[in-house]
């Protein structure tokens, strides 16, 4: 009696993980996102084991988490995922103050971000 479930909306050989309220901004987080769309999830992996940039952590464990769905909940070959999309969504900001001089203020603005990651197997290629 319950309601009609919803439509898969990726295809069968597709799998997503989702990550909400990453503090960093969207800009700063698409630049890592950027880096590994298109890759392997080996290569991808790798590139955000050794980036610099402190958000690259949080980068690689939802892209770990999108390979443990693909190999835990839809039995897809590890070794033929790609990244095939990795987009990056504003969340809500922060809004803060800081005290400046003669009785006035200035904002600090403190935003955060939403990461989706979607990874996919290739086709075999004859």
């Amino acid at each position: 009696m319950g309601k009609q479930a919803r439509e898969r909306s990726l295809a069968d050989n597709e799998v997503r993980a989702f990550q909400k309220a990453i503090r960093v901004s969207p800009q700063k987080l698409n630049l890592v996102a950027a880096m590994i769309r298109g890759k392997n999830v080996d290569k991808a992996l790798a590139d955000l084991t050794f980036s610099k940039r402190r958000i690259s952590g949080d980068v690689k464990k939802v892209l770990q988490a999108a390979i443990a769905n693909a190999e835990n909940n839809h039995q897809l070959d590890v070794d033929q995922l790609y990244v095939k999309e990795a987009y990056v969504g504003k969340a809500f900001t922060m809004k803060r103050f800081r005290a400046r001089a003669r009785g006035r203020a200035s904002k600090i603005m403190k935003p955060f971000s939403n990461l989706t990651i979607v990874v996919s197997e290739r086709e075999e290629s004859e």
